[in-house]
C-alpha cells in the first residue's frame, strides 16, 4: 500500500516537474542577457521579467516575446550591487537568477 501511494504523489507530481521553468541570465558587455526555458526545452510565449536591485527595488518589467533571449541594457549603479531576475509565466511557472556583481564584471569584460 505505501509504494502504491508512493507511485500515486511521483504520477500526480509529474506534471509540475515536466513543465519547470529554467531561467538564465547573464552579462555581455552594456546588456543583461536573460534565457528561459521550460524544462522541456519550450521557450515560453508570454509571461513578464522583473529586475531587482540588491534592495529589492524593482527596476523594471519587461514582457516576454517568444523569443528565446531577452536583452536589455545595464543600468550602471545596480551593476554595482547585483541583480536578482525573476521570469514568471503564469500558472505557477515562474524561477529567478541571481548576478552577482563579480558575475556582472566578468560579463562586461567579454
Amino acid at each position: 500500500m505505501r509504494k502504491l501511494l508512493i507511485a500515486l504523489a511521483v504520477v500526480a507530481a509529474w506534471p509540475a516537474i515536466a513543465h519547470q521553468l529554467n531561467v538564465f541570465a547573464s552579462v555581455d558587455g552594456t546588456d543583461v542577457v536573460v534565457e528561459a526555458k521550460f524544462s522541456s526545452g519550450k521557450v515560453p510565449q508570454v509571461g513578464e521579467v522583473r529586475v531587482y536591485d540588491a534592495t529589492d527595488a524593482l527596476l523594471v518589467t519587461l514582457p516576454l516575446t517568444g523569443e528565446e533571449t531577452l536583452r536589455f541594457p545595464l543600468d550602471p549603479v545596480a551593476a554595482q550591487q547585483g541583480l536578482r531576475i525573476e521570469v514568471n509565466t503564469g500558472e505557477g511557472h515562474e524561477d529567478y537568477w541571481i548576478l552577482t556583481p563579480d558575475d556582472i564584471a566578468a560579463g562586461q569584460t567579454n
